[in-house]
């Protein structure tokens, strides 16, 4: 397909996926004193499965990291997977900077303490808000950086002595469905994926290597929780290779990662309840999921 198709399709697919209206939450819950650190909770619209308690979906928002785009984007997904049956919990968390200047993707450490402390409060806050919700069947989704944000999350158990976030085991998931994930950081920085958005979210030229291995998902594995990645074939925001890498890390670690590819599909009709690509995520949940 020649370069300016691929490019007018990119367009035409992010000005849909961003053309739906925001969807309220049925209930706000904070997991921290920080005015970004909330979860939003719907509801399961729809029953997909066997009556009682339906499996939570955790979704963490894409953008780069950056200040300027919020959860409030992934809402109308949120809402699609409640109407799909799923109890949905969309979370925020710090991006970067603090001083306000939005070009810059992430805070060290914030953005990991958020992910972190959100993931460690969300089994009793989502007892609160959704009782309906089985926390014991629980899948980690993300698009682009939030992406990333869910493979981390789920390999915290590997990370490296000391680090601040590891846990003494992994975590209680059905697994992760990672989307578009920036999931491997050296491959990442070499396509300058997001204007380096990597390289920023580590604090930098100075920080970037003694940080990584403690954020880069590619050197988080084996982890040992069942995890796919759905990536269009003609994404131009963050390219197939990204998650080939990944996978390819995966599998000489000696684990296996379902990498579904999906033809003449680009970035955000993953997350577009327009798109046909965002019924194949939600099956992808699903089939972890029941």
């Amino acid at each position: 397909m020649p370069d300016d198709v691929v490019a007018a399709r990119a367009t035409a697919e992010e000005e849909s996926a961003f053309s739906h209206p925001p969807v309220d939450p049925d209930a706000t819950t904070p997991y921290g004193d920080h005015p970004d650190q909330v979860i939003d909770f719907y509801a399961p619209k729809a029953e997909t499965g066997p009556g009682g308690s339906v499996p939570l979906v955790v979704v963490l928002h894409g953008g780069a990291w950056r200040a300027p785009h919020d959860r409030r984007h992934v809402t109308p997904f949120a809402d699609y997977l409640a109407r799909r049956g799923f109890a949905v919990a969309n979370v925020e968390y710090r991006r970067g900077p603090a001083d306000g200047a939005p070009a810059v993707a992430g805070r060290w450490p914030d953005t990991f303490d958020d992910v972190a402390a959100a993931l460690d409060a969300l089994p009793s806050l989502v007892r609160e808000a959704l009782p309906q919700a089985d926390a014991r069947r629980t899948v980690l989704t993300g698009h682009s950086a939030g992406g990333h944000l869910a493979l981390w999350a789920a390999a915290r158990h590997v990370l490296p002595g000391g680090a601040p976030w590891r846990t003494s085991g992994p975590a209680p998931l059905r697994g992760v469905v990672a989307l578009a994930p920036i999931a491997d950081f050296a491959v990442a920085e070499k396509l300058d994926v997001c204007g380096g958005a990597v390289r920023q979210l580590l604090g930098g030229e100075g920080d970037f290597e003694e940080r990584q291995p403690y954020a880069d998902p590619a050197l988080l594995l084996p982890t040992g929780i069942a995890t796919t990645l759905v990536q269009g074939r003609t994404d131009l925001v963050v390219p197939q290779a990204v998650a080939e890498a990944y996978a390819d890390a995966a599998a000489k670690a000696g684990e296996v990662v379902g990498l579904t590819l999906l033809e003449d599909v680009g970035h955000f009709p993953l997350i577009d309840p327009a798109a046909d690509a965002c019924a194949v995520v939600a099956e992808e949940i699903a089939q972890l999921a029941w």
